[in-house]
């Protein structure tokens, strides 16, 4: 279930300018603001006014108010001058992302009296929060009815819930790395040192047994699962003895995932599973990323990180899907085929595209479980959180979907800027062939997110730097 974001609203004032324009801007910005698909805790019943300004006694309570509501961000609207060391204390108690934004003043009165002087003050907070090392986000001075302000104001409610998601990450490990997957290695304990992250592991024997305790069971969950399969997809390659212990898969994937308060799966998929289960896992982990805990191929926990990331900065609107960076278009020097053998969620097939639930094709000896389909192009996000060294990086980068030549497994052909230029960065690292592909423009939102995670930097290949920044304010 979509939890929503928290906000605190922490709207401030200088008391040497206008206290009845503060107030009136307080009311505006919350209005605005309420139009969101948000929690808001405010600063009601903390004193008259609702509003921060310099009063220690009231400090200490706006904190205690945003700590016990657990909110996951703070917003300081300047509605006039605003009382930099008070926010900047709220902010650096509370720990969570800050945003800084202020409306746009007036002409001065007839009589050359200014009643806000926002600008100003955003200026002297901004100093202030660089002093305690609080990381914020700022919206340039505008209208609150703005083009530049609702940009910026969406752009952090979806870093924020990216950043949320980060930092209570635990993924369910599903056994070790294929052998031959060097490219899978990745570093548990710098993970949990450097951003927390956990990861959760059980061995091919726990899912084993737990997927035969499902088939055994035969519940209601375990025939829903059934049904799905059968109603959602072309069924005539596969058998119900096979369709039924794939759905006990992600019935048993679910259960562990729940049960350890895991946000995201890597199972090793290729290929002692098959051995074990008499099935691919590629159908269940599609079924399971529908609902929202993305599961990734050959226990590539850097790639359920990334998975979990995009999703939360799309504010689960849509799942990710987990592909193979495979090969170029032979006709579109920018174009290249995203691929899977058959991960990618059922809810992203493309129009007039029957899935079909078929054997996995590189060998004839290989089980059934996989699903085979092209999923729908349109404007694609292409992420990759990955390290080496000790140093993380977050690939973000623009696509679209094109046509192109079918494929087996589940695929898609995007078109990218210059792809030659992606090639040779994600060759040169730290990242490898696999990427998470989003259909929703995350890059922002993820660039953003990047501010409030120490030692993640993010890396854009397109829009640049410069563009995402520009495009925040407003140009």
């Amino acid at each position: 279930m979509k939890e929503k974001i928290k906000l605190g609203f922490a709207p401030t004032r200088r008391f040497v300018f206008s206290k009845e324009d503060a107030f009136k801007f307080k009311n505006l910005t919350r209005e605005k603001i309420g139009q969101y698909d948000i929690e808001i805790v405010d600063l009601e019943g903390i004193n008259a006014e609702g509003l921060l300004y310099d009063n220690d006694a009231d400090a200490d309570k706006i904190i205690r108010r945003f700590r016990q509501a657990e909110v996951d961000a703070v917003f300081f609207p300047h509605c006039n001058f605003g009382t930099e060391d008070t926010v900047s204390r709220v902010a650096k108690a509370v720990g969570k992302p800050v945003l800084l934004w202020g409306p746009r003043d007036e002409d001065p009165l007839p009589d050359g009296f200014r009643l806000r002087d926002t600008q100003c003050g955003l200026f002297a907070t901004g100093k202030v929060l660089r002093r305690f090392n609080v990381p914020f986000t700022y919206i340039v001075n505008s209208e609150v009815d703005s083009e530049v302000f609702s940009r910026g104001f969406g752009n952090f409610v979806a870093a924020a819930n990216t950043v949320k998601a980060f930092r209570r990450l635990r993924i369910l490990q599903i056994s070790t790395r294929p052998a031959g997957f060097w490219t899978m290695i990745y570093n548990e304990g710098e993970l949990l040192e450097q951003f927390g992250i956990e990861s959760y592991p059980i061995t091919l024997i726990d899912i084993q047994n737990r997927t035969e305790s499902v088939l055994k069971e035969n519940g209601s969950e375990l025939n829903a699962v059934v049904d799905l399969i059968q109603s959602s997809m072309d069924c005539s390659e596969g058998d119900d003895k096979a369709i039924r212990r794939v759905a006990a898969l992600k019935v048993a994937m679910q259960a562990f995932a729940v049960e350890h308060g895991c946000s995201a799966v890597a199972i090793q998929c290729w290929s002692a599973l098959q051995e074990s289960i008499g099935i691919m896992p590629c159908l269940a982990n599609a079924l399971m990323t529908d609902e929202g805990i993305p599961v990734v191929c050959e226990t590539d926990i850097h790639g359920a990180v990334t998975s979990v990331m995009a999703q939360a900065a799309a504010l689960d609107s849509t799942p990710p899907f987990f592909a193979d960076l495979t090969v170029r278009h032979s006709q579109n020097d920018n174009g290249e085929l995203l691929f899977h053998c058959g991960n990618f969620p059922l809810s992203l097939t493309a129009p007039g595209c029957t899935p079909r639930f078929r054997k996995h094709f590189l060998f004839e000896d290989h089980a059934p479980g996989t699903h085979e389909s092209e999923i729908r192009g349109g404007d694609i996000s292409i992420v990759r959180f990955d390290g080496d060294h000790g140093r993380y990086q977050l690939f973000l980068g623009k696509a679209h979907g094109i046509k192109g030549p079918y494929s087996r497994g589940t695929y898609v052909w995007i078109e990218v800027n210059d792809w030659p230029l992606w090639e040779e960065k994600l060759v040169k690292g730290p990242y490898v062939h696999h990427c998470v592909g989003i259909h929703a423009d995350v890059i922002p939102a993820l660039y953003e997110a990047c501010r409030y995670i120490p030692g993640l930097e993010p890396d854009t290949v397109d829009p640049t730097e410069a563009e995402i920044q520009a495009w925040l304010r407003g140009r």
